[in-house]
C-alpha cells in the first residue's frame, strides 16, 4: 500500500495535527514541503489540492483532501484498530463526548490561545513584527477563562472526552506546544488538571515525535 502523502512542513500547526494522528495510528506516510517564500502554497498544482491555498493537504491514492481536523477525522476512522479508537464512534454517549470537546478546542480554545503564539513568535521571529502585547494581554485573559472551564471538566475525567484518549485531546497539541515556548507557560501552573492533562499528552511517543520535529532548529 502507497504512503499516503501530507503535504506542508511539521512545524505548521495544522499540518502537525495530521501528522499526529498518523503517528498515533502507525500509517505509512511522506510528507512533502511547501516552499511559501516561492509562494509555492498559490501554485495552481498546490490550488487542485487546497482550493484555498493553505495547508495542510493530504493524498491518499485519488483521494485528496484539505482542512486539518477532517483530515485527521479519515485518517483514524481509516486507520482504526481495537487498540486505536480515538474518536469512540461505537459508542454513541463517547463519540458525543469527543465531538463536544474538539468543538470546543475550535471555537473556544484555539482563538484564545494562538493569538499569543502568533504574537510571541511567529509575528517576531518569522515575520519581522514585534509583539502586539495589547492582543496578548486580552488573549490571556480569555484562555484563563477558558482553562477555567477546562480544569473543572479534568478534575472530573482524565481527558476532555472521558477516562480514554482520544481525537479531542491530540487537537490541543500543535498550539499549546508553541504556546510552552512563550513567556505565559506558567499560566498552566494556576490549573493543577489541566497542567497534569498536558504532562500525560506530552508522554505520548507521537507526540515526542512531533515535538522533536516542531522544535526550533539551532543553527
Amino acid at each position: 500500500m502507497a504512503a499516503v502523502k501530507v503535504f506542508g512542513p511539521a512545524m505548521s500547526t495544522n499540518v502537525a495535527r495530521v501528522l499526529l494522528c498518523l503517528e498515533e495510528v502507525g500509517a505509512e506516510y511522506e510528507v512533502v514541503d511547501i516552499d511559501f517564500q516561492a509562494m509555492e502554497h498559490k501554485s495552481p498544482e498546490h490550488l487542485k489540492r487546497n482550493p484555498f491555498g493553505q495547508i495542510p493537504a493530504f493524498q491518499d491514492g485519488d483521494l485528496l483532501l484539505f482542512e486539518s481536523r477532517a483530515i485527521g477525522k479519515y485518517i483514524l476512522r481509516k486507520y482504526k484498530t481495537s487498540k486505536v479508537d480515538l474518536l469512540r464512534e461505537g459508542n454513541l454517549r463517547e463519540a458525543a463526548m469527543v465531538d463536544v470537546w474538539t468543538e470546543v478546542e475550535a471555537h473556544q480554545y484555539n482563538p484564545a490561545i494562538s493569538p499569543i503564539v502568533y504574537e510571541c513568535l511567529i509575528n517576531p521571529a518569522m515575520r519581522g513584527i514585534p509583539t502586539n502585547q495589547k492582543v496578548v494581554d486580552e488573549s490571556v485573559e480569555k484562555v484563563k477563562k477558558v482553562l477555567e472551564v477546562y480544569e473543572a471538566r479534568l478534575s472530573q475525567s482524565t481527558y476532555l472526552a472521558g477516562d480514554f484518549v482520544s481525537f479531542a485531546d491530540l487537537n490541543h497539541f500543535p498550539y499549546t506546544f508553541y504556546f510552552m515556548a512563550t513567556p505565559y507557560a506558567s499560566l498552566f501552573d494556576s490549573y493543577p488538571h489541566v497542567k497534569a492533562w498536558w504532562e500525560r499528552l506530552m508522554a505520548r511517543p507521537s507526540i515526542k515525535k512531533l515535538a522533536a520535529a516542531m522544535a526550533p532548529q539551532k543553527a
